[in-house]
């Protein structure tokens, strides 16, 4: 058993490496799914002196929902359905283009990962893959699948935590599971961590090149991303009361900050989003705090209709903006909300109620169509609206209701980024651009009106 919730990702490895040891002798490939498993895949390859590769498994989204995954595609274009895909909207002409899309994507990132490189072979091999947990389990499912088609001799799933439905459904494809915990109730992976910062793909891609028993550049070094680096000041666990419901929230407080902005989660993240936490660490540097909470309860999460509760999201967004106004910290300085996919509908819902109380909103690949037409039609709120120029879908839902706020919207595209802004520099572009507006509306002038 594990102790968790586990330091980090190092520690998770080091004690899943422990579990492992009997395959010492083997010389085992490790396959790590990227990006938050290949540093744990580094630390377990050297300690049992092993090969490190990685599984290129890709989810599917739901249409018009691109975080909600319906299933998964491997790297030989096999795909993997959900039972709810269906009923999220997943017909056979969408899963095919959806599948064509994140095939692309994996061949991409095969060629950004090791280039020059084929994968490993895996015939006859003792073969052990790893995540840094299970929520879904769909993406292990087809990274399994995917590599027992390959002829493996043994084949391990390895995971430090996971939902236990979630595990019996990983157990029929795998020869052997080790998990070191199945805590219960089990929400999000990064709530069993207590820093679950995000991998980079150029940390994914240094990794794999380094040496076996030589550590790749750590995050915060001078080859990582600054966002992904040490937090510039203690974080405090807080407790939002929302109605008739705690909501559990991470508030940091930088050194003279000019603003704090609260994130509201997409469906089915949490305040662990390993996204959002990148992004409030480039805030954090720029001197702004951050609160980041979960906007459902783990009974209300397990209830797909509720994560699309729009109403409902806003309600607890409010709840939680007026819990800040009434602290020390939000007393004293400008508020804006940052969301994320049915956040951002949230975030735009509550701008447009209280426009006195919020100064700036930005969307990450958010759903503001979603907030309503009389919403998006009273907004007062500097917002803008990020979108990843190959996410075609969302981008002409978020033109459309940035039309809808007329002069108070402005979109910005980054180029060739698909919804989770995955692409190398996609995210930490992400980071910046919301840094800027933020310093241009909570601290440079939150009465001055676009156009």
């Amino acid at each position: 058993m594990g102790s968790v919730p586990f330091r980090d990702r190092d520690d998770a490895a080091r004690q899943l490496a422990a579990a492992l040891a009997r395959f010492r002798d083997s010389r085992p490939v490790i396959l790590a799914i990227p990006r938050g498993a290949v540093p744990m895949g580094r630390i377990i390859a050297d300690a049992l002196g092993g090969e490190l590769d990685v599984v290129l498994v890709r989810k599917l989204g739901a249409p018009g929902n691109p975080e909600f995954a319906v299933g998964a595609v491997d790297e030989r274009g096999m795909v993997s359905l959900n039972e709810h895909a269906a009923w999220a909207g997943a017909d056979n002409a969408y899963v095919t283009r959806e599948a064509e899309r994140q095939l692309a994507v994996i061949r991409d990132r095969r060629a950004s990962y090791r280039p020059g490189q084929t994968a490993l072979s895996l015939s006859g091999r003792t073969v052990i893959v790893v995540d840094d947990g299970l929520a879904t389990g769909s993406t292990m499912a087809a990274a399994l699948k995917a590599v027992r088609a390959q002829g493996p001799e043994h084949l391990v799933c390895a995971i430090p935590v996971a939902a236990q439905d979630s595990l019996s459904l990983v157990s029929k494809l795998a020869d052997e599971v080790v998990c070191l915990a199945t805590p219960w109730p089990f929400n999000a992976v990064g709530q069993h961590y207590l820093d679950f910062t995000g991998v980079t793909d150029a940390q994914v891609a240094a990794i794999l090149a380094a040496p076996a028993s030589v550590p790749a550049p750590a995050a915060g070094s001078a080859s990582a991303p600054v966002a992904s680096g040490a937090l510039p000041s203690t974080g405090t666990r807080v407790r939002v009361p929302a109605g008739e419901v705690i909501l559990e929230g991470d508030l940091v407080i930088p050194p003279s900050p000019r603003g704090l902005v609260i994130f509201a989660h997409g469906s089915g993240s949490s305040r662990h989003s390993s996204r959002n936490r990148f992004v409030a660490r480039a805030l954090q540097q720029r001197h702004f705090a951050t609160l980041l909470f979960d906007l459902l309860t783990p009974n209300e999460d397990r209830n797909p209709a509720t994560r699309f509760d729009i109403p409902l999201l806003a309600r607890r967004l409010d709840a939680t903006l007026q819990w800040a106004r009434a602290e020390p910290v939000g007393k004293k300085l400008p508020i804006g909300l940052f969301g994320a996919s049915t956040g951002a509908a949230a975030a735009i819902v509550v701008a447009a109620s209280r426009p006195e109380a919020v100064a700036a909103v930005v969307s990450r690949g958010g759903r503001p169509d979603l907030a309503g037409a009389l919403a998006l039609s009273q907004v007062r709120t500097h917002t803008l609206l990020i979108v990843g120029g190959a996410d075609r879908e969302v981008l002409d839902l978020n033109r459309s209701a940035g039309a809808a706020m007329r002069d108070w919207a402005e979109l910005v595209v980054v180029p060739r980024a698909t919804h989770l802004f995955e692409e190398t520099g996609a995210l930490e572009e992400v980071a910046a651009i919301a840094a800027d507006w933020y310093e241009r509306w909570l601290h440079g002038g939150a009465s001055r009106r676009l156009g």
